[in-house]
């Protein structure tokens, strides 16, 4: 991959040196690869290839493996591929230019080609991890790219030239200054380099106008740059020191990568320093990544102690450029591939890039989420568009918003590295309703309050009409509370649909008053007796909940009866329906304390509301529904009449029950 030195160097650990041929020319190929220097070794090797003998198999075989080793480390993808048909194709020992060209089919998207190669090597290796993964990977991303995530790529032309650009990083918290990495002729120094054929990288600074628009990329002239590979940066949260990867350059022996650090000084970056976290001097260390809270370095290495490849490390910050204990994030993080490129996010989440885990080609970008509980992280594929076949990373977020900047080599013929913006379109999860009493009057003022499984509380106001508007999160878990001066609380909880789409949700709150009685509505006896029947229940406990949601309350449980029968009959009936309510209520666990059970006949006849009057044209508010008042009705209307008057309800008695 043309990381353009940064990212290649990673690899320097894992080239082996093959012995001396008797060809010059050859030689001094073998020479350059095991300096990692693969851009010229593979120009030689090029050569030597056309002008070896067809007849000479074998050493055609070795040199086309050897070729597309230094395409596949230089990122040239489609003439690795060749290099890679064609060792296989002249039966070259090496079985892992199978392995390696399933890898580059799958890399060009070629992905039914690249599962039969992977297949291939299975069948030589049937617990290869890596080629399993790869299978799954060819076989999902398909599917991705039928289901894309939200989120909308774009290639941002103002900041990209001929050359690389990669590694993106806002500073500071106005989103209008970024920082990236290139190898862009303006960078320092004359020379290319062996390795990629491109300048070494500088890093470069990019910022808004007053009209917010990204004006062109400037060179940085601080004593961070240097004629060597810098890049990779990411700032401490105070933003006066910036960790970045180096790596220096010898013609006789391959180095490895370190992880620097620079002091900003005014408006300037100061010359960076090696910053040590273990004693280990001969391993990778790079892609620093600083916690949001400073707390933590995060870094990719190949010391002694990982899982394979190169590993996503920690090591906790005590000081300026001192650490602590240094921990591996561990197997749900990295693989026995490579796993690159970490940044954390402000929500926690970890951004990191593999080619480890099941992919679309190439580096994908990866979600890691930390359960609190566990402690076990848990891994997602960020999805098309933000992956593609080729290589995906270096992801950075905007402060304030889902949206950012990333690197991806895609659609690129010399496996380039551009800078690509993401973003997803806005869409808004809306709360409506209506806050009234139980007569269907609005009560306005009334407040409607928010509690998120993730801490966060919200208040809202009712309008004059009651209505009331919220926005909420998606995927979250709510209890919402209404409360109002003269009235009783009333609880209700809501959950969110996690889908990324415009929703509204609707609740409307009906408040008890606290000084007028409150009918409970489907409230059944059995015909001439106090016994309540099942379809009662959901009613009653809905009255739980309300004494639930108001534990200072004592209310009163009153059963009132209808005109027919003697005064005595109808108050004992009246009075054991309203004590089969309670018996049901504290059976439930209400105290007992809490409720007084009253019957009172037919002594209380109803008194019509706007409500009743809207359903009953009859009848207007205000009238009162006496057995004289009745009598003047027809005979239907007197039968609605009564079964008005047959009702169960309650009035609150008291607002500091044990309050004190």
């Amino acid at each position: 991959m043309k990381k353009n030195g940064i990212y290649l160097i990673l690899f320097l650990l894992g080239i082996v040196a093959f012995g001396s041929c008797k060809t010059a020319k050859l030689s001094d190929a073998l020479k350059k690869h095991a300096l990692g220097e693969y851009y010229d070794a593979a120009a030689i090797y090029r050569k030597v290839y056309a002008k070896t003998p067809a007849k000479n198999k074998a050493q055609r075989g070795m040199v086309a493996y050897k070729m597309g080793e230094c395409y596949r480390l230089t990122n040239n993808t489609s003439r690795a591929v060749s290099s890679y048909r064609n060792a296989v194709r002249y039966k070259y020992p090496d079985s892992s230019s199978v392995f390696y060209l399933a890898q580059m089919l799958h890399k060009s998207g070629r992905y039914p080609d690249a599962i039969k190669q992977y297949q291939a090597f299975l069948d030589s290796f049937p617990d290869h991890a890596l080629s399993k993964m790869g299978i799954e990977g060819c076989r999902m991303a398909p599917e991705w790219k039928k289901n894309p995530s939200r989120y909308t790529v774009q290639r941002m032309e103002p900041f990209n030239s001929r050359r690389g650009e990669f590694c993106p990083m806002f500073y500071g918290k106005d989103n209008d200054l970024l920082y990236f990495t290139s190898s862009r002729e303006a960078a320092i120094g004359d020379k290319k380099s062996a390795i990629t054929g491109f300048k070494n990288n500088d890093f470069f600074m990019v910022k808004k106008d007053e009209k917010g628009k990204w004006q062109n990329p400037e060179a940085i002239d601080d004593g961070i740059n240097t004629e060597f590979d810098e890049g990779i940066g990411s700032v401490t949260p105070d933003g006066n020191t910036m960790y970045y990867t180096f790596c220096a350059k010898d013609n006789t022996v391959a180095k490895t990568a370190e992880i620097r650090s620079s002091p900003r000084s005014g408006a300037k970056w100061g010359q960076g320093q090696r910053v040590e976290i273990t004693k280990d001097t001969f391993s990778v260390f790079a892609h620093p990544a600083v916690s949001p809270t400073g707390d933590y370095l995060y870094f990719v290495s190949d010391m002694p102690g990982g899982i394979g490849g190169k590993d996503i490390w920690r090591a906790a910050i005590v000081g300026s450029n001192q650490f602590g204990y240094v921990e591996n994030l561990g197997p749900e993080i990295n693989t026995e591939a490579d796993e690159m490129f970490p940044y954390v996010h402000t929500d926690g989440a970890l951004y990191f890039s593999s080619n480890g885990h099941p992919g679309m080609g190439g580096l994908d970008i990866f979600i890691a989420v930390q359960d609190s509980a566990t402690q076990k992280w848990k891994v997602t594929n960020a999805g098309y568009p933000m992956n593609s076949s080729g290589d995906d990373f270096g992801i950075t977020f905007g402060t304030g918003g889902d949206f950012g900047y990333f690197s991806s080599n895609r659609n690129d013929g010399r496996g380039s590295d551009h800078i690509y913006s993401f973003g997803r379109p806005s869409y808004s999860v809306i709360l409506e309703g209506f806050v009234s009493d139980n007569d269907d009057e609005p009560i306005p003022d009334a407040t409607v309050r928010l509690v998120g499984k993730d801490g966060s509380i919200e208040k809202f106001v009712s309008r004059k009409d009651g209505s009331y508007k919220a926005t909420l999160k998606r995927g979250m878990d709510y209890v919402m509370m209404a409360s109002a001066k003269g009235y009783l609380n009333k609880m209700k909880k809501l959950k969110t649909d996690p889908e990324e789409k415009d929703q509204i949700y609707y609740a409307d709150f009906f408040l008890p008053s606290i000084t007028k009685p409150v009918l409970i509505e489907n409230i059944f006896y059995d015909f001439d007796k106090a016994t309540l029947r099942p379809e009662s229940e959901k009613a009653l406990d809905e009255v739980i909940e309300m004494l639930d949601d108001n534990p200072n309350v004592t209310i009163e449980l009153s059963a009132h009866t209808d005109r027919k029968g003697s005064d005595e009959y109808n108050d004992g009936l009246s009075q054991r329906r309203a004590q089969s309510v309670v018996d049901y209520l504290c059976n439930n666990g209400v105290d007992p304390e809490r409720l007084s059970p009253q019957g009172y006949g037919e002594k209380s006849p109803k008194i019509i509301n706007r409500k009743m009057a809207e359903k009953y044209p009859f009848l207007k508010e205000g009238d009162v529904l006496t057995e004289e008042f009745i009598l003047t009705l027809t005979p239907e209307q007197q039968e609605i009449a009564d079964q008005l008057n047959r009702r169960t309800e309650f009035k609150v008695l008291r607002t500091d029950y044990r309050l004190f």
